[in-house]
């Protein structure tokens, strides 16, 4: 009779309390997921944040979505498969790196991928961020939304800005018969420029929501065959609390 792949005793690494139970709360979560769900997927995601994350787990309610150390996500699916609960989970365990989540669903695959390549919210970018416009103010009156919409549809920035503009955001405004003026084109940003505080601020001043929050999907396991989709994932993990988990 062949061994049974269920209730091992896996010994996670040694740690604080509180990081130590996170860890083992979070192997647990992902080990009773995985006897529930037929599917197991490994995602990750473009522009965090937690406010499309919610919608995104209010239409998932069905299913598990997980996030938290990349390790212990990893362990739990089986690094070998000597400590893999189904029949080649571990073959999925080298997906698990980066800023990776898990989604443990019954829902088949033509329906998840249809539904996270249709999810895309934006949003304005963060210091730290990639451009993924370029973008700059032009010459004369300074409108509200800076030369993205004809000016007779726009409106001139309020004065009270100048200063902020000026001082802080370091752009080189004047005030000229209670208009806030710049005498040359002045460039916020280019694509692929590593965005700054003031650059992402002035982005956000202009209405420029130029950064995508999108979930995209990696590899998924599916009666012990595990299924490649993409592979270019970021190599930063994602931030969830003290112990990340849901």
């Amino acid at each position: 009779m062949p061994k049974s792949k269920r209730s091992k005793l896996v010994t996670l690494t040694k740690t604080q309390k509180k990081g130590r139970e996170g860890k083992e709360l979070l192997f647990n979560q992902i080990r009773e997921a995985l006897e529930v769900y037929k599917y197991v997927w490994v995602f990750d995601i473009a522009n965090m944040r937690n406010s499309f994350l919610k919608d995104v787990r209010r239409d998932w309610t069905g299913s598990r979505l997980l996030f938290g150390r990349t390790k212990v996500m990893a362990k739990a699916l089986g690094l070998t498969q000597d400590d893999e609960v189904r029949n080649n989970l571990s073959k999925l365990s080298k997906y698990v790196r980066g800023a990776v989540g898990l989604l443990l669903t019954s829902e088949d695959p033509e329906t998840v991928e249809t539904y996270f390549s249709d999810f895309a919210k934006s949003d304005f970018p963060r210091a730290g961020q990639i451009a993924s416009v370029s973008f700059t103010v032009p010459s004369g009156i300074i409108y509200s939304r800076a030369g993205q919409i004809p000016v007779e549809d726009d409106i001139p920035l309020p004065h009270s800005l100048e200063s902020t503009l000026r001082v802080q955001l370091g752009v080189p405004t004047s005030l000229k018969n209670g208009k806030i003026v710049i005498e040359n084109d002045f460039e916020v940003c280019k694509e692929g420029d590593v965005l700054d505080a003031k650059q992402t601020r002035l982005l956000k001043l202009f209405g420029i929501a130029c950064a995508e929050f999108r979930v995209r999907l990696v590899a998924y396991w599916a009666d012990g065959i595990v299924h490649e989709l993409d592979t270019t994932n970021s190599d930063e993990e994602i931030a969830y609390g003290s112990d990340g988990v849901e």
